[in-house]
Parts: structure tokens; sequence; C-alpha cells
């Protein structure tokens, strides 16, 4: 009997990603298409036909060997956090979706203040909680639902639009603690009856309906497990597991995240939780990271030079290094200036200053964490291209006290082929 597979798909900006795990969680087969960018009709308005998503989806999911997709057992998608779509009763869009970046609800999201509580994650423009004021406010329809990018999608692969996760209900004003829509949203003035119906990341929905089946090639006995957003699937994919286990993305900026036994909330440093299984993952973002170092230094210039940088000793720089004024976490400060002077004129010793503030901030970062309720870590493992510099990751160990080292999966796409695996066992325990 053929062992079974599971399937993840990572909606991004610009490409659809689909990998295939095995029962082990390992890699098993990938495939990648695509995507035509956001539309930006207009300055902070960013917009796009979900049509595209499900498009991406059956190319890059068909795009995977035969055998292997006759082998699909279970199937989750994860989506950027805050793209929001307003669709009829059947599922069918309304308007096109507004993406996470979309800015143009900045008057909804000051409506929220004094009626949605500081914790909740949705008082930015960018949160689906105002968006979806904003899309109520122009758009009149009955039974009208409203769910997020993930959300859609799962919508099609099981013909039952309008469940939602966990995860990307978040920032729609869900309470993940208690596990239901606050009492609060009724103050506002969208119709709660458009909310989604929210379960569990990584929960079974039912087998794909013979439509999706049939467009995607996938067994129709194959489940649909509800998913998750891009970066909680990302650090799904790291291989945390325990509480201490932590996770920095070292890409343009710096995510980092612990799993703590409890959920930490912080509206003053963007600091918030998702609910994985019996833990929390907790984190916050800062604006420092690759950006930074793009603004001095190409790729080959900082593989050479990093190579001639001693890790075991410290740089005398103290360095901030923002790319731009302004930082979120673990300094929440808009007009925060980058430090980076004085300037050596020796680029080893200017690059060994960037790393060592990067790695600074890092620290700072899970100090905060750790000052705001959250275990400090014990192990930190990495995604992004920082991941794959020694030097850096040696002078970040010394920092911050504990082993560092890659995360041996960082595709988002991975981590919701592990939350397919997770419901397809609950499934089967059931």
């Amino acid at each position: 009997m053929t062992a079974p597979l599971f399937l993840g798909i990572d909606l991004g900006t610009t490409g659809c990603r689909a990998i295939v795990v095995d029962p082990d969680g390992a890699e098993a087969a990938r495939s990648t298409v695509a995507l035509p960018p956001p539309r930006r009709p207009a300055p902070g308005h960013a917009e796009q036909d979900p049509a595209v998503w499900w498009e991406g989806v059956r190319q890059a999911t068909t795009g995977l060997p035969a055998p292997v997709r006759a082998a699909i057992a279970a199937v989750a998608v994860d989506g950027t956090s805050g793209t929001v779509v307003l669709a009829d009763a059947a599922g069918a869009p309304l308007a096109p979706a507004l993406m996470y970046d979309d800015t143009r609800a900045a008057g909804e999201a000051a409506s929220l203040r004094g009626v949605a509580p500081d914790t909740a994650a949705v008082h930015a423009a960018t949160s689906g909680l105002a968006k979806a004021l904003w899309l109520s406010a122009r758009i009149r329809a009955g039974a009208a639902r409203l769910v997020q990018q993930a959300d859609w999608v799962l919508g099609r692969l099981c013909g039952r639009p309008g469940l939602g996760d966990e995860h990307n209900a978040l920032k729609l004003g869900y309470d993940p603690v208690a596990r239901h829509w606050p009492a609060w949203l009724a103050d506002t003035k969208l119709p709660v009856a458009w909310l989604p119906v929210v379960l569990p990341a990584g929960e079974p929905v039912g087998p794909l309906s013979p439509e999706a089946a049939t467009a995607l090639g996938l067994p129709p006995s194959a489940l649909a497990v509800t998913g998750t957003t891009d970066s909680t699937a990302a650090a799904i994919a790291s291989g945390v597991c325990t509480a201490g286990d932590a996770v920095t993305a070292l890409g343009t900026t710096m995510v980092m995240k612990v799993l703590a036994p409890q959920p930490i909330w912080s509206a003053a440093y963007g600091v918030y939780a998702h609910r994985v299984g019996d833990l929390w993952l907790v984190g916050g973002a800062s604006n420092c990271g690759g950006a930074v170092l793009r603004q001095h230094f190409d790729d080959a210039a900082l593989a050479a030079l990093s190579e001639r940088i001693d890790p075991a000793h410290a740089s005398p720089l103290d360095y901030y290094p923002l790319p731009r004024r302004g930082e979120r976490f673990p300094v929440s400060d808009p007009t925060l200036e980058p430090r980076l002077t004085p300037r050596p004129a020796d680029p080893v010793a200017f690059l060994h200053g960037l790393l060592e503030g990067l790695a600074a901030v890092e620290t700072l970062a899970y100090r905060r964490l750790a000052d705001l309720g959250a275990p400090y870590p014990s192990r930190v493992l990495t995604t992004g291209g920082g991941a794959a510099n020694p030097a850096w990751t040696a002078i970040r160990a010394r920092r911050l006290g504990v082993p560092v080292a890659p995360a041996p999966y960082a595709d988002a796409a991975h981590g919701a082929a592990l939350l397919a695996r997770r419901g397809y066992l609950a499934h089967g325990a059931r």
C-alpha cells in the first residue's frame, strides 16, 4: 500500500508554491508557479482577483508528478495575513480582494479606537477588520461571507464557503483565548453574520469537493484541512515544537518568535500570539534586517567580507542598523533614526559592526518577549537568507547565549503540509 502524502500550498504576493511531505515530514516533491502582482490603482491600494489564486493553486498542484498527486491524503493552505475577500453565499467574490499591504482603510482603523481592546490585532489600516469595515461601507450584500486568502481557497477545496482558521481570523478581531468572536464586534458597523466559522489550524473539514479534486488532479478522498498565515506556516516548518524553541526569520526585516505556554499580547510592540497545538507562538517584527545590509553590500561582497570576520570577538561599534527612520520592535519608536556611525574605512570592520548590531537587536527582542512573560529561548532556529552566513550565526549565538542553527525546512508551504498531516492524523484518530 502506498504511504499517504500531504500537500501544503503557500500563496505569496507573486507566486504559489506547492510542497508535498511524507509521513515523517520530509519533503517528497514541490512545484512553483508565478502569479501576476497585485494591482495598485492608487497610492495605498493593493488588490487582486481571487481567481488568480485558484489558478495558481491549480497550476502548482497539477505541476506535481502524477504518482505523487495520486497519494495525497490531505491538503492545507497558508496565505498572507490580512488579505480580505468579500464573497456571496456561494463563495463568488463580490469585489477584488484587498491585499495584506493595502492601507486604504486608515479611517476605519481609527474608528476602532475605544471599541476594540488595545490587545486586539485590528488597529492597523492593514488589519482584516479595518478592510472589512471599508468593504461593508461600499458594498451592499445580504448573505455575504467575509474570509481571508487561505480561507477562500479552503472554501474552493471543500465546497464549503465561509470557513476560517484561528490564525487568519486574528486580524478580523477573533479572540483566540476564548475561541470565539468577541462581543465588542457588535459595536462596529460590520454585519457580524459575514464573519467566518472559525476552526483551529490543522482541523480536517471534510473531503475535497468533486470539482476541486478534478481540477487539481487529486484523489476525491483527500481531506481539506484548515490552514494558517504565511509567517506561522514558516515557523511550523522550522521545527519549533517545545516551549522555549524560537525561530528568527532573517529576511528584509527580522521576525522573532518563540513558543510559550501562554499567550502574550502587547499592542505597544506589535506582539501577538497564535495558538499552535497546546502552545502559543509569540513574536514581533523589527525593521532591521537584510535591507540595511543590501544598502551597503552586494551578495558577493557580503560573502567575501564575512569570511574575514572573527565572530568570537565583539565589534566595538554600537549600531542600531535600521534601513530608514522608524522601528516597531523591540523598540517601539516611529521616529527612531538609524545609528550607523562612526563608519570605519575598513569594510570588514563596518560589516562586523552591522552584523553585531543586528544580533544585538535580535537579543533585545527575545529579552523583551521574556519581560512580557514568554520564555527566553533555549535554542534559536533560523530561516531566511541570513541563515546561510556562518559569521552572522556565530555572532548571534554569542550574543544570544543559546545554540543557533539553520532550520531544516523554511518554506511556508512545508509548514502548511505539516498542518495537512496533522489534520489527517486527527481525522484517523476519531
